[in-house]
């Protein structure tokens, strides 16, 4: 199927690995022109270099950051269709899971809000003049399931993400009549860094249950959150569902919250 999306201009956070960089990979894929917001670089990332790919070395906890990517965008492609808010997570620094409310203090959950909400706060108000002057664009903010199903676990970030989805409805409620859809994506447990790395949140729950890591990932996680795929979701699924939401075909589909959780989620 066609996503008519050749020719657009794309600006993805945390662009350099896991769902990010499978976002950014399958857009240039599809013929969009990229800018990739990253701190840091990766291997696979320096993979997908060409002549549709700018990468802005940027810390999204710099309040002017999300501005100078979007400019960025426009000063190289001339314009802005789709804005990918998918950095997120833990602020760079932190490590998680925490397991308790205690387990934060004033300046974790100020962190962690800067970083998951008003990071793509200044995101869109950046973005937002840009396709408004176009007529049409797409925004799709990264979120979780936490943000729908409350957990002690990392409860500053899912109540961040939560903002994130109460933000998402009301962006799509002001922006909608001008061309400008907004939705998010909620994923479960995806198979990224935050799970592979050394010392990521395989090492550290693997520490909590006497387990090895790799029962963690492969069995344990999946297990412990009920998801019925009794596995981990790929970042390639959840970019695969970002992209139909930037395309065009997706045209009818704005404040919509679409679940990539393998079965995580059992409300109605």
């Amino acid at each position: 199927m066609d996503l008519k999306l050749a020719g657009r201009v794309a600006v993805v956070t945390g662009a350099s690995k896991g769902i990010g960089l499978a976002i950014t990979k399958s857009l240039l894929e599809e013929g969009v022109k990229v800018v990739a917001v990253s701190r840091k670089l990766s291997a696979e990332f320096d993979a997908l270099a060409g002549e549709n790919l700018r990468h802005a070395a940027l810390d999204l906890m710099d309040p002017a950051a999300p501005g100078q990517a979007v400019d960025l965008a426009v000063e190289q492609f001339g314009g802005l269709d789709i804005l990918v808010n998918n950095a997120g997570g833990p602020p760079p620094g932190t490590k998680l899971p925490r397991t308790s409310f205690f387990d934060a203090t004033d300046e974790d959950w100020r962190a962690m809000f800067e970083f998951n909400l008003f990071a793509v706060v200044r995101a869109v108000r950046a973005a937002v003049p840009h396709m408004t002057a176009r007529g049409e664009g797409s925004i799709i903010n990264i979120s979780t399931v936490l943000a729908r199903q409350p957990a002690s676990m990392n409860v500053d970030y899912g109540a961040a993400k939560a903002a994130l989805n109460n933000l998402g409805k009301v962006l799509s409620e002001e922006f909608g009549s001008q061309g400008v859809r907004v939705n998010t994506v909620s994923p479960g447990g995806v198979l990224t860094a935050w799970w592979t790395e050394e010392g990521g949140a395989a090492d550290r729950m693997a520490t909590m249950v006497g387990a090895d890591r790799d029962a963690i990932m492969d069995t344990l996680a999946p297990q412990m959150m009920n998801m019925v795929t009794d596995r981990l979701v790929h970042p390639q699924e959840v970019a695969d569902a970002v992209l139909l939401l930037a395309s065009p075909r997706s045209a009818s589909t704005t404040g919509a919250d679409w679940i990539v959780d393998g079965g995580f989620l059992k409300s109605v």
